[in-house]
């Protein structure tokens, strides 16, 4: 006689269940990312640790069940999300040279944290640390992966923006701690304990994050203040090293 033996099969996990162990895990590979890009590995490992993350987090957002248009990466909204992203990229411009061009405004731009990097170096920061390491991962997960875990569509829900901005906010605890090198944020909070201080730049950094994803959901994709990011930090950063070199 023979024997038949069924395998049993997995049940499905549900997709609420998916979600909330993807939160977590996001999370947690978040909390990872940032303590090794800022504490841990060497400068030359930063956008890569960077561009890791945020491939490993549109992975784990589609294993929880979210489509690509959910993250922002719906090749459909390409063309608004890429419009918009540089009508805001023009924007960040204007705002830059008007800065650059009024005295009274270039202290701005005084910061120590730039250093006296040579053109190539320049080069390597605005072009590839800043795009990869930081532009891309923190789009990715606070304007794309994120929202959409936590409950964000087409509609604009502040639930979803708020919780993912605040995460934003969390995630600028370490880099906030070398903020007095700016001249302007010295100037004007320097008599404030450093705690205090970290806790307004993350602030700020939440409520930069509410702005970035009106970007994102402006556009239809991450593509919007993925081009607005890069402005402020690479803009920045090359009108900064002009106003110190002048």
């Amino acid at each position: 006689m023979t024997t038949i033996t069924q395998t049993a099969r997995q049940p499905k996990v549900p997709t609420t269940s998916r979600r909330v162990l993807s939160i977590v895990a996001a999370v947690l590979m978040l909390a990872a990312a940032t303590t090794l890009a800022n504490r841990v590995l060497p400068g030359w490992a930063y956008p890569i640790c960077g561009a890791t993350t945020a491939v490993a987090l549109v992975g784990l957002a589609l294993w929880s069940g979210l489509r690509p248009s959910a993250i922002g990466l719906d090749p459909r909204t390409l063309k608004r999300a890429a419009l918009v992203g540089l009508a805001g990229l023009t924007l960040v411009a204007l705002a830059f040279g008007i800065a650059m061009a009024v005295p009274s405004l270039r202290t701005v731009f005084h910061d120590g944290r730039i250093g006296s990097p040579d053109i190539w170096q320049l080069l390597w920061l605005a072009l590839i640390r800043i795009p990869l390491g930081t532009v891309l991962i923190e789009e990715i997960a606070f304007r794309g992966v994120l929202p959409a875990l936590f409950g964000a569509d087409h509609r604009w829900r502040w639930g979803p923006v708020l919780g993912a901005a605040g995460l934003f906010g969390l995630w600028h605890a370490l880099p906030s701690l070398a903020l007095t090198r700016n001249a302007v944020v010295a100037s004007t909070f320097g008599g404030l304990p450093l705690g205090v201080i970290s806790g307004l730049a993350m602030l700020a950094a939440a409520g930069a994050g509410v702005f970035l994803y009106w970007w994102r959901h402006t556009g239809r994709g991450v593509l919007a203040p993925m081009l607005v990011h890069f402005a402020t930090n690479s803009g920045g950063l090359v009108a900064a090293w002009l106003v110190l070199r002048g």
